[in-house]
């Protein structure tokens, strides 16, 4: 029996239409959002820009559901890629990052999460904000978990079937706080801290995917997803013993490469092998320059 072909999946956005009542005014819409998969083994090929939309993977999830009909967005429409932007691949309930899991020192510890705030999501393209007080951060790239449905209780043999598919996931990390907050609350769940995308992949081989950050268009040493030290099954059986996932929830499981210094003006691009390219900008806090 041969197995499933991966696919991607993607949470999108429709752009804006272009302006109609000749006074260069742009019609605006809410925020809407809507969920695309694409089965092309080469995402840049012409298949590869070509979406479908599909029913949302989350069906038990509201802040997952597609938005009211729109005209072109039917489900079975073909859509190009230069018609959406894409979001982070889902609302999630929880974010979670594993702790000190890089190779045998970190499986030589007892498995350790720590939450971070599902506030702190954002989409591919979308400012990383650091406050001027922040201090020391760093990017993590690390391979993410998107959970598919309900699940407590995983083993080894039953939590392949709690996975929807894998994204990128950006831990973004400020050093500073991380030594004077035990719990690194403040130092995980910042806004904007956890830039998430541009698509899951399904049916992934996880095992030893290649991963790796460009910061500000220089390449940094990369690491293997079989560095980390606890494993993607392992993780998910640790949590799922003491709470209960939730379909979008997302999981990042570690990260094991090379990583430099943030501040305002870098970019920043997390890669990881058979997924993608996370990309994001890095700008001052914008709340630091809002009237009171």
């Amino acid at each position: 029996m041969t197995s499933p072909l991966p696919r991607r999946i993607a949470r999108v956005r429709p752009v804006r239409e272009p302006p109609k009542d000749g006074l260069g005014l742009a019609r605006q819409f809410p925020d809407e959002q809507f969920f695309v998969a694409n089965d092309s083994p080469d995402f840049d090929s012409v298949e590869g820009n070509r979406w479908t939309v599909v029913e949302s993977p989350f069906p038990a999830s509201r802040a997952n559901a597609n938005s009211p009909f729109r005209d072109g967005w039917e489900l079975g429409a073909v859509v190009n890629q230069d018609a959406f932007t894409f979001l982070a691949p889902s609302v999630p309930v929880n974010v979670f990052g594993m702790a000190h899991n890089t190779g045998q020192p970190g499986r030589d510890l007892p498995p350790q999460a720590f939450h971070k705030a599902a506030s702190s999501v954002i989409g591919p393209g979308e400012a990383i904000q650091l406050s001027s007080s922040v201090g020391y951060v760093d990017p993590e790239a690390e391979l993410t978990v998107v959970v598919g449905r309900v699940a407590r209780g995983l083993t080894l043999e039953t939590a392949g079937s709690a996975i929807l598919g894998y994204t990128i996931g950006n831990d973004v990390s400020a050093r500073d706080l991380q030594k004077s907050d035990e719990l690194w609350i403040s130092a995980k769940s910042q806004d904007t801290f956890t830039p998430a995308g541009p698509w899951m992949v399904t049916d992934l081989d996880h095992s030893d995917l290649e991963i790796g950050i460009v910061h500000n268009g220089k390449a940094l040493k990369t690491a293997s997803a079989a560095d980390l030290g606890w494993k993607v099954e392992e993780i998910l059986v640790y949590l799922s013993s003491f709470m209960t996932l939730q379909p979008g929830d997302l999981v990042l499981t570690g990260f094991p490469a090379e990583c430099a210094r943030i501040q305002p003006g870098d970019t920043v691009m997390c890669r990881i092998e058979g997924i993608g390219e996370l990309y994001n900008p890095v700008t001052g806090a914008s709340w630091e320059h809002q009237p009171a």
